[in-house]
């Protein structure tokens, strides 16, 4: 029962409130569009994603009975907001391929500090890379650029989270 109410609590904190806040901000007329299309619509969404994804590792700090991986990964996704929204000013970098480019990292990286072979994880994770940064490019919503770089930054903040988690 408890292993269930953290799953709750992780998809609370780290999808349904930054989430809520962007269709928040969407009617109080702050953005134009839930699809922030533009890079400035994506800063006060960064801001707030970057405070909930930082407390949630603060918070996995003192959980004795969490796995080390997700202390990791909380801090991976967290570091992956700041450089996103840095390079926000300059281009507008994918943040889903960001999120799919850790999400490879973070298996990866469980398998070998766990010891572990999770050879159909490892190569669902790639096929869902492949399918998400496809549905970017049909989109047309990103360039090569914003989606390779967002699938660098976010597999670079996992391995940075967890060189110093280690």
């Amino acid at each position: 029962m408890g292993l269930f109410f953290r799953k709750i609590t992780v998809f609370w904190m780290t999808a349904f409130f930054p989430a809520f806040s962007v269709f928040l901000l969407w009617r109080l007329k702050f953005i134009d569009s839930i699809f922030l299309k533009t890079q400035k619509e994506r800063i006060i969404p960064y801001v707030i994603t970057m405070i909930f994804y930082w407390w949630m590792w603060y918070l996995s700090r003192n959980f004795s009975d969490q796995p080390f991986a997700l202390r990791f990964f909380f801090l991976g996704i967290f570091f992956a907001t700041v450089p996103g929204m840095m390079l926000n000013n300059f281009f507008k970098i994918s943040m889903h391929a960001m999120g799919i480019g850790g999400a490879i990292i973070f298996i990866l990286l469980t398998c070998f500090y766990y010891q572990t072979y999770l050879g159909a994880d490892i190569s669902l994770i790639f096929l869902i890379t492949g399918l998400v940064c496809t549905a970017r490019f049909i989109a047309s919503d990103h360039t090569n650029l914003e989606i390779y770089s967002g699938i660098i930054v976010g597999a670079l903040c996992q391995l940075i989270a967890f060189w110093i988690s280690v």
